[in-house]
């Protein structure tokens, strides 16, 4: 669960930077006041920590495959 919502943060922040190299536009900040407005801080943050969280996924994917073709063979 954790891994989804992590990716959903993630693809929230890769979108806001997407627009940020676009049009030079801050959709959190825009929604929520500006980026030192507390709120855009705290999704800021939580969308860096989703970051680091999901660098986790680029080594587990191999074990959860091998894991998963391990229990197919049986």
């Amino acid at each position: 669960m954790l891994d989804k919502i992590s990716l959903i943060l993630v693809v929230i922040g890769a979108l806001n930077w997407g627009s940020i190299g676009l049009f030079q536009f801050d959709v959190v900040a825009w929604i929520f006041g500006g980026q030192g407005a507390v709120i855009s801080r705290i999704i800021y943050t939580l969308v860096a920590l989703a970051g680091v969280w999901c660098l986790s996924l680029l080594f587990r994917e191999n074990a959860l495959l091998a894991e998963s073709g391990d229990d197919v063979s049986h």
